[in-house]
């Protein structure tokens, strides 16, 4: 056995040992090169690949990989009249010219209207296609997602999307590794959502910076699967380039039967193999953070980035009590451009919009929690509640057990799977000074909208929200 091999490794540094195809030679200077690593499964959508598409075709290059290639519509897509022509020249473009690309590459492709479509980071695990050790990438931020089951699965940028597209591999520096120790036991009405706003809340939005975070601790373990990707789909948010958690039985159970998963002896192999992919004891980390689950409440954010948020029972900040002077000007403007007021307690503002839905809180079980507050209630007066979820499958599956009839009960609008309101690219989209209490990941200056104001929340916060009229958790209700 190797040196590399006998020293204590971090899950991170196991899978990414697993895909070096080219260690980086190390120069005069001690300085290490990239390694070259390996990729096993490559997600696509209708944003980030058509100039990655145009470089093969330029280059007279074929798909290396279409088998471990797959592509999805998802953030042009309108959530309403999903078989009409897309009415915006722009994303009708993108759309087709993936539909044309897929065909020319043969690339496997679910289109708006298929039993599959959704969003890349809800179709990929449902498929089974994601899964434990390995490495997992796409043109888009959230792809940290896919971490929740021992996968290292990073964003990529255009270029990179055509090198994998071209080779099957990426030139990448190792990564620093930090663990966010959860322990003990989350409160009655608090979620994966909340935890996660807390830890970026307590880590800043650039703590993670140059690290794969990997979330560990009984509070972790005692997640769901689904909640375990929504803990790992926010780490971008942290600043880090990808977050994991080690797979255990919750991943298997989530995984076996599913169409792309191992089956028989294969699966016996597959699950031998997981059981390895656990941070050795001894393993050192660059940086621990620990985290206790019981003092834990339902979240908020009332700035705009994620990091800006604070328990449901806070007020608003006001800039001059943050001693930090750049923290204190990045208050301020936050506060003015979210039209709020310091000292107004984060319960007594009022929103319009509610929207439930994205790949970080768009799956079943998101939409169960929303179902279970708004059973026997009402959406507010003058309330607007999207509900949106994160494939097709997922609304198929609400369907079935009667949730899109609560929803629609309460006045919410049920809607088809796409991206929506999740960022400004379709027709779900915030008017200039609506406010809006959103299960998306990212609560920037226009990012639901020009002029659009976004308070970061959990499905059941959103869901009391729609019904209270301003931000509420579901204990505000009885």
């Amino acid at each position: 056995m190797s040196d590399k091999n006998a020293k204590p490794r971090t899950l991170a540094e196991k899978v990414w040992d697993d895909h070096v195809v080219v260690p980086g030679e190390v120069d005069a200077h001690g300085n290490a090169n990239p390694d070259l690593i390996y990729i096993d499964l490559h997600l696509v959508h209708e944003v980030t690949s058509p100039q990655a598409f145009d470089g093969l075709r330029v280059a007279g290059r074929k798909l290396r990989r279409p088998d471990l290639t797959i592509a999805t519509e998802d953030h042009n897509v309108p959530t309403t009249d999903i078989f009409s022509p897309i009415a915006d020249q722009v994303s009708a473009l993108q759309v087709e010219t993936l539909r044309r690309n897929c065909e020319e590459f043969g690339v496997r492709l679910h289109p708006m209207g298929d039993a599959e479509q959704g969003i890349v980071h809800v179709v990929g695990p449902q498929l089974g296609l994601t899964q434990p050790g390995m490495t997992v990438v796409c043109g888009d931020s959230h792809t940290s997602t896919h971490g929740a089951f021992g996968a290292l699965a990073m964003g990529i940028g255009t270029s990179e999307v055509e090198h994998v597209m071209a080779t099957q591999t990426l030139s990448l520096r190792p990564f620093k590794t930090m663990a966010i120790t959860v322990d003990g036991e989350l409160p009655d009405g608090v979620t994966s959502k909340d935890l996660i706003l807390a830890v970026i809340a307590e880590i800043g939005t650039g703590g993670g910076q140059g690290h794969v975070l990997e979330y560990r601790g009984s509070a972790i373990e005692s997640l769901s699967m689904e909640a375990r990707m929504t803990i790992c789909n926010m780490s971008i948010e942290a600043g880090a380039r990808a977050g994991m958690i080690a797979p255990d039985a919750t991943t298997y159970e989530f995984l076996k039967g599913r169409p792309n998963a191992p089956q028989g002896d294969d699966w016996d192999a597959a699950v031998e193999y997981w059981d390895s992919l656990r941070t050795d004891d001894g393993a050192e980390f660059d940086r621990e953070v620990r985290i206790d689950a019981s003092q834990l409440t339902p979240f908020v954010t009332w700035g705009t980035n994620p990091g800006q948020g604070l328990p449901l029972g806070a007020s608003v900040p006001d800039p001059a009590d943050i001693v930090d002077e750049n923290e204190s000007s990045a208050a301020a403007r936050a506060i003015e451009y979210m039209g709020l007021t310091p000292g107004t307690p984060l319960r007594d503002v009022e929103v319009d919009t509610v929207f439930v839905g994205s790949c970080t809180n768009g799956r079943i079980e998101d939409l169960r929690s929303v179902a279970e507050i708004l059973t026997g209630r009402k959406v507010a007066d003058g309330m607007r509640m999207l509900i949106v979820p994160g494939s097709m499958k997922v609304r198929a599956q609400a369907e079935e057990e009667g949730l899109g009839e609560i929803f629609t009960a309460a006045g919410a609008d049920w809607r088809m799977a796409g991206c929506s309101m999740c960022l400004g690219m379709n027709p779900d989209q915030l008017s200039p000074g609506e406010r809006c209490a959103s299960t998306s990941n990212r609560n920037f200056e226009g990012r639901q909208g020009k002029g659009g104001r976004t308070h970061l929340v959990s499905p059941a916060v959103a869901a009391a929200t729609a019904v209270r009229g301003r931000l509420a958790a579901p204990a505000d209700l009885v």
